[in-house]
C-alpha cells in the first residue's frame, strides 16, 4: 500500500467513521488478495473517500491527467499527492488518449491491485442511477478479473455539488457491496461489453434502490471527479 495512502487510512478513515458512522455491508464480498474492480454510482465527490475509507485495502482511483500536469507549486503538490496514494491517470479527450487509462489499469489489477470505477462517468444530476458506460467491463475482460458491484446512498446529502467538504449530520451514509460477477472468458465486442455493463448496473441498482434511467448522465461543464471512468 503507498504510504501516503497509508496515512491516510491511519488519520483520515478513522476521522471519517468516527463523524459519519457509514453503514456498511457485504465487507465479505471483498477478496483479501487478488485483483477486483469495485463499480459503483455516483452521487458526491464524497464517494471516493467514504468507499476508501471502509475498504481495507488499496484502492486506485482514476485521476484526470491535468492534475498531473498542473504547472507551480500548487500543480506539483497534485502531483506528489496522487502519484503517492497510486491514482491512475486518464485523459478526458477520448479515443487513444482516453484508452491510455486501461493501458495503465490492466497491469495494476494484473499485479493483484483493485481499481475503483464509476461506469456512469459522472455525477448524477438527480439522484438517479444512469446507464453505464461499457469501460469497467471492457478492463475486468482486458485484466481477468471480477467487478464488485458497490451502492451509496446519502453521499450526496453529505457533500452536495458545489461544496468543498463532506458536513456530519446530513445524511445516513450506507455503502453495500454485492457480490463478485466474474466475466471470465466472456468476448470483448460490443454488445457482450454493453450486456456485461448493464448487468453490473442491474446488480447495482439491487443495492442502492435508485430509480434507473436507461440513458447516459448529461455531461455537466467541469464537473467531472477524479474517480470517473473513461467510456
Amino acid at each position: 500500500m503507498p504510504l501516503l495512502y497509508t496515512i491516510g487510512k491511519l488519520t483520515v478513515a478513522p476521522a471519517l467513521r468516527l463523524a459519519f458512522r457509514p453503514t456498511v455491508e457485504g465487507l465479505e464480498h471483498i477478496p483479501q488478495t487478488g485483483g477486483a474492480i469495485f463499480a459503483g454510482n455516483h452521487l458526491s465527490v464524497a464517494d471516493e473517500l467514504f468507499l476508501g475509507t471502509v475498504v481495507p485495502r488499496h484502492l486506485a482511483f482514476w485521476a484526470k491527467s491535468e492534475y498531473f500536469k498542473g504547472a507551480g507549486p500548487k500543480g506539483a503538490l497534485s502531483k506528489f499527492v496522487l502519484t503517492g496514494l497510486g491514482a491512475i491517470p486518464v485523459e478526458r479527450a477520448g479515443g487513444r488518449a482516453a484508452l491510455s487509462a486501461f493501458d495503465a489499469a490492466i497491469p495494476v489489477l494484473k499485479a493483484g491491485d483493485l481499481v475503483a470505477v464509476y461506469p456512469e462517468g459522472t455525477r448524477s444530476p438527480d439522484g438517479r442511477l444512469y446507464r453505464g458506460r461499457t469501460g469497467a467491463a471492457r478492463l475486468a475482460v482486458g485484466a481477468g478479473v471480477p467487478i464488485i458491484p458497490v451502492g451509496m446512498t446519502g453521499t450526496d446529502k453529505a457533500q452536495p455539488i458545489g461544496t468543498r467538504v463532506p458536513r456530519p449530520g446530513r445524511a445516513k451514509i450506507s455503502i453495500r457491496f454485492g457480490k463478485p460477477l466474474d466475466f471470465t472468458g466472456r468476448p470483448d465486442d460490443r454488445t457482450s461489453l454493453r450486456e456485461m455493463t448493464d448487468e453490473v448496473m442491474a446488480e447495482i441498482q439491487k443495492l442502492t434502490g435508485q430509480e434507473y434511467v436507461p440513458r447516459y448522465a448529461p455531461p455537466r461543464a467541469h464537473s467531472t471527479t477524479p474517480g470517473d471512468a473513461p467510456a
